[in-house]
């Protein structure tokens, strides 16, 4: 089974051509993360060890399989995780603050468009020295659940954008992975009352029907917006419009803003670049819309108009 229909021509072309050179044929693993580890605020002999951190993360979010499908090395998921540790206590429980960053390649270009960033700074694990890391999604581990919470995310937001609602099951697992968690009753993983941008809050909202046209916003923004426009831009910049106007009626009739949010934040620039060259009367509309459904970049939209 393929990661989705969007490469399937793509892949037979692949294939054919290898079989053409008599390549093997190689298939990798969803990921290709790298891990950037902060530990100046740890002190002492006892945690010179910390540094393996980023190593032993990269290994295990890299080369698990994830899922069923056969990705190829161009498509794996390319991401950067930040981690900012920020405390340690003599039994070697770390805290942190870690922001994850995932990019999509863009169909039909060697380019890639930034798809989400989220930040955690709620973090805290055990890792003592030579820990070792084991992928068990029915065992809650405060350092490996963590990486399995938002590596369903991230795989959900992929998934997403190359089919309409195709992330569910991966957000389905980062629910299971969130409720055992809760189970636990380890810092972080707890229920919150009203808006929150944490964990809770994340998957509460990718799980309620309520938001599921954000998600196929997602969806025709990318694939039948990005993904076509070197083919044709005047189409593609229409269902980018479609997009955002999904985006807006879902907005209206929603009480949390987090989704939103971490869609534009990490489009308002592109966004920008996409209108930018379009017609005058496009150029407007577009202004019109991103001002009305995502006033805080509203400076950023002001170059619509000249």
């Amino acid at each position: 089974m393929n990661k989705s229909s969007a490469y399937r021509y793509y892949r037979l072309f692949t294939l054919f051509l290898i079989y053409l050179s008599g390549a093997s044929l190689v298939y990798a693993q969803e990921f290709n993360c790298e891990v950037t580890l902060n530990h100046r605020q740890i002190s002492g002999s006892s945690y010179d060890y910390i540094t393996e951190l980023k190593t032993d993360i990269e290994n295990y979010l890299n080369n698990y399989r994830w899922t069923s499908d056969r990705y190829e090395p161009h498509e794996r998921i390319i991401c950067n995780i930040q981690v900012v540790l920020t405390g340690v206590d003599s039994n070697f429980n770390f805290t942190a603050e870690v922001i994850f960053t995932m990019r999509r390649p863009i169909y039909n270009t060697n380019r890639q468009t930034l798809t989400i960033v989220l930040s955690d700074n709620n973090w805290r694990f055990h890792y003592p020295r030579s820990k070792n890391l084991i992928h068990d999604d029915m065992q809650f581990d405060d350092l490996t659940s963590f990486i399995d919470f938002y590596a369903y995310i991230m795989l959900g937001f992929d998934y997403d954008s190359f089919s309409e609602l195709g992330g569910t099951p991966h957000f389905n697992s980062a629910q299971n992975v969130f409720d055992l968690g809760q189970n636990s009753g380890v810092q972080g993983w707890g229920r919150s009352i009203g808006a929150q941008r944490n964990r809770f809050g994340l998957i509460t909202d990718l799980s309620n029907p309520a938001y599921e046209d954000l998600r196929r916003a997602i969806y025709r923004y990318h694939r039948l917006g990005l993904d076509q426009f070197t083919l044709d831009e005047q189409i593609a910049r229409s269902q980018v419009l479609s997009a955002l106007e999904m985006l807006r009626d879902n907005k209206q009739v929603t009480s949390n803003n987090y989704l939103f949010d971490i869609f534009f934040s990490s489009k308002y620039t592109e966004l920008v670049a996409i209108f930018r060259d379009a017609d005058v009367e496009t150029r407007l509309e577009a202004y019109n819309l991103l001002r009305s459904v995502d006033p805080a970049h509203s400076s950023e939209y002001e170059r619509l108009q000249n």
